[in-house]
């Protein structure tokens, strides 16, 4: 088994929002983090997300300056993916919820990386097993799905494919708590637990929306002030991404063949007009404040 204390330089793929935040946790964790993504703009823009959250953390007195310096100083920027995964014990993939991207990415990994490597996928969704089954090492490939934002969110889901073996399963359980996580261990079916559940919430928003029951910020205030909900569904839906929501939804869709997680209408034409939330300055609200809230969705009702 693999201990813990031994697992030092970790390399993460994608610098994307869930990327950078993986990559910052580690990094401020005291591991060195080795961060890939195919472009340097990418990792720039990954880069100035992490330097910024680390300025807010100094600005709150959570960590010093030092602190901060340190952190970055754990992090080098890659973008070749086999010069990233050297002498790596841990490859975390935070690439976008594609499943022929992904199934691309682990086979390559699995071509470059040392037999020793572990690799995790922070896939919100996909089959951890099918995952695996591109690779000649399944008992080595895990789920580790942060929530967003990573450096402040507590919980990693711990996904077991098929043949995930229990030490990989208790060396990912025992790092992440390393992180100051808490790790909770699921079973590899769509959606997982958190999603599994989290998702019908929000399509069943946008349904009540969609059916003209109540408007978006009604809607939001029920499940605020009824349900103590910290964010009502529809924007915590803009702030995931409404494409992210579509796909796992599909995914879920497509693995259950249960109708109950079919997409709401309303969700599917959003994503395909190009409004996917606060990443594209509109979604269910405006966050560009040219227009009111339910402006934006309502065109889109029937």
């Amino acid at each position: 088994m693999t201990n813990t204390s031994e697992m030092k330089n970790i390399a993460v793929i994608g610098a994307g929002t869930m990327g950078n935040g993986i990559a910052h946790t580690f990094a401020q964790s005291g591991f060195k983090v080795q961060l890939i993504d195919l472009s340097e703009a990418s990792l720039k823009r990954g880069m100035d997300t992490i330097a910024r959250n680390l300025d807010r953390m100094v600005a709150k007195e959570k960590i010093s300056e030092a602190d901060k310096a340190e952190t970055l100083g754990n992090i080098t920027t890659f973008t070749s993916t086999e010069d990233g995964v050297k002498n790596v014990d841990l490859v975390v993939e935070a690439a976008t919820e594609n499943i022929d991207l992904k199934l691309k990415i682990f086979k390559q990994l699995d071509a470059v990386c040392s037999e020793n490597t572990i690799l995790a996928t922070n896939t919100s969704s996909i089959s951890i097993t099918q995952i695996a089954a591109v690779t000649s090492r399944p008992e080595k490939v895990i789920g580790m799905h942060f929530m967003n934002p990573v450096p402040i969110m507590k919980l990693v889901e711990i996904i077991r494919g098929y043949s995930t073996s229990d030490d990989v399963t208790t060396t990912i359980m025992d790092l992440s708590k390393t992180l100051g996580k808490v790790p909770t261990e699921v079973n590899d079916y769509p959606g997982f637990v958190a999603n599994r559940i989290l998702m019908p919430m929000i399509n069943e928003s946008i349904e009540t929306l969609y059916n003209g029951v109540a408007g978006v910020e009604e809607i939001d205030t029920v499940m605020k002030l009824g349900m103590a909900h910290p964010m009502g569904p529809l924007q915590l839906a803009d702030f995931i991404g409404l494409d992210v929501c579509l796909s796992i939804l599909n995914v879920m869709y497509d693995g259950f063949k249960n109708p109950k997680y079919a997409p709401c209408p309303l969700l599917v034409n959003m994503v395909m007009a190009g409004k996917l939330g606060a990443k594209s300055g509109e979604g269910f609200y405006d966050y560009t404040e040219s227009r009111k809230a339910e402006k934006i969705a309502s065109q889109f009702l029937k």
